[in-house]
């Protein structure tokens, strides 16, 4: 019977985020495959535990993956963790579960810290819809392919970024999205310098000029305002008024459907129709 695999989300910075279950799961399973086994060795050791640890990165993802799954279909169990956060989001881990939905293998999660929804919940910016971009490319042609792709989008947009190349990130896309449109930037989430900045596009990007980037960084940025509907003028629901009334409506009746679709007053287009 095959083993199970575990996406165990880990501390965005402070350790005492680690949930109870997640220590229980390091407990139990087979082995650890880790982002960076330093990291992960570093947490382990805070909390007194000892597992074997096996890397699992995105340069050796292809190789260590089938090992992984291998382990896995013999019947041992494996936590997989990031460096920080839950596995699996903007991580090669994304990889390895898919190789165990080929191979008939059970994941399960065991959540906690996001760095991108815990951005968006300080961002003060409306939270119901949002997308995760994460990180943009380095490459200038599809990092203004990827930016020219969310210029209509209306949905708040969450970003991560390294601190030195902030101050281009907040350059690009005050050129794509103009330097009116709000943000948040996110800096060392729940770590001891941890700051959250709310202002627009352009004033970020003069801020950071003067005060040198330090620490990672999530970027929430507003989305497009919702078009505005085109107004509508008295001539334009006197228009449907009269095609109303050629399609074999009343006056009356073509008032008054013309007057829902219009905002219009019923009785202000009945009487210009009339020529009063």
């Amino acid at each position: 019977m095959a083993g199970k695999l575990y996406l165990v989300a880990t501390p965005i910075g402070n350790l005492s985020d680690l949930s109870p279950r997640a220590v229980q799961t390091f407990e139990e399973v087979d082995f650890i495959a880790a982002e960076d086994t330093r990291v992960s060795v570093k947490l382990l050791n805070h909390f007194g535990l000892k597992k074997p640890l096996v890397s699992y990165y995105e340069h050796n993802r292809a190789e260590s993956g089938e090992k992984i799954i291998a382990r896995l279909l013999a019947g041992e169990s494996c936590a997989l963790v990031s460096d920080a956060g839950m596995p699996a989001i903007s991580d090669p881990g994304e990889d390895l579960v898919v190789r165990c939905a080929q191979n008939g293998i059970e994941v399960l999660a065991v959540p906690g810290p996001c760095a991108a929804v815990t951005a968006l919940a300080l961002s003060a910016l409306p939270s119901g819809r949002f997308t995760f971009e994460g990180f943009l490319s380095t490459a200038k042609k599809n990092r203004a392919a990827h930016l020219d792709s969310l210029k209509n989008e209306r949905r708040t947009m969450i970003f991560y970024e390294a601190p030195h190349k902030l101050n281009a990130t907040l350059a690009d896309l005050q050129a794509a999205f103009g330097g009116d449109r709000r943000i948040s930037v996110c800096r060392e989430l729940t770590k001891l310098h941890e700051q959250t900045l709310r202002m627009t596009i352009r004033e970020a990007a003069a801020y950071f000029e003067q005060v040198p980037p330090r620490g990672e960084f999530v970027l929430v940025v507003e989305g497009a305002p919702e078009p505005s509907e085109p107004e509508v003028t008295l001539e334009d629901a006197l228009a449907q008024v009269f095609a109303l009334r050629d399609e074999g409506l009343s006056l009356k009746a073509a008032a008054r459907q013309a007057a829902e679709a219009t905002g219009f007053a019923k009785n202000v287009l009945y009487d210009a129709a009339l020529g009063k």
